[in-house]
């Protein structure tokens, strides 16, 4: 089982190392400052399945490093909740084979609604539709999956996960975000007290 574990521990950093790196990331970055830090927009975060999980930790990372940001549920959204877009907001979509009927008929409802709300898309199928109606495509590299059966999406989500943490990252640099910001909204748990200095 140990050998078992390594094996997979080793795919799945293989597929983190692998993720290429473009000026998708850049694009991405300044997309988002301009939309939400700039112009008083929000980043709007949606996948479906396993990839709306990842979807749903990515919007709440964002928020809680100065870069509002909601979860929007795809098949919600056409149940009433895409009145939660505004026009200054900008979709952040996550589908790893592009091709998520409710992810791409939210972009579609979407531009119905809010003109040309502008998208980044995060997916293992760059050559999409969904990736070629997005300003912004962020490749994961689509790695096969370490599901034994190559199916449950495993490697695809870690690379998603790892895909969002590089956009916080690059984003609390780019508007200057400091530990007193990260107090103001921290204000319980550890995390919170660690940010004051109230905590090892």
């Amino acid at each position: 089982m140990q050998n078992d574990i390594k094996r997979i521990f080793s795919h799945e950093a293989a597929a983190v190392m692998n993720i290429p790196v473009t000026d998708a990331y850049e694009k991405a970055t300044e997309l988002i400052y301009r939309c939400v830090h700039r112009d008083g927009g929000k980043v709007v975060v949606s996948g479906m399945g396993k990839a709306g999980q990842i979807a749903l930790g990515i919007a709440t990372t964002f928020s809680s490093t100065g870069t509002p940001a909601v979860w929007l549920h795809p098949a919600d959204a056409q149940h009433g909740d895409l009145g939660i877009l505004c026009g200054k907001d900008v979709l952040l979509l996550i589908s790893n084979s592009g091709k998520t009927r409710e992810i791409v008929e939210l972009l579609a409802l979407a531009r119905g609604l809010q003109g040309g709300v502008p998208a980044i898309v995060i997916t293992g199928s760059p050559g999409s539709e969904l990736a070629r109606q997005a300003d912004v495509c962020i490749d994961t590299g689509n790695p096969s999956e370490v599901c034994a059966l190559g199916l449950s999406p495993t490697t695809s989500t870690t690379v998603m996960s790892v895909i969002g943490d590089a956009l916080v990252v690059l984003m609390m640099k780019r508007i200057g975000f400091t530990r007193a910001d990260y107090a103001l909204r921290h204000h319980g748990g550890y995390l919170g007290a660690k940010s004051r200095g109230e905590a090892q």
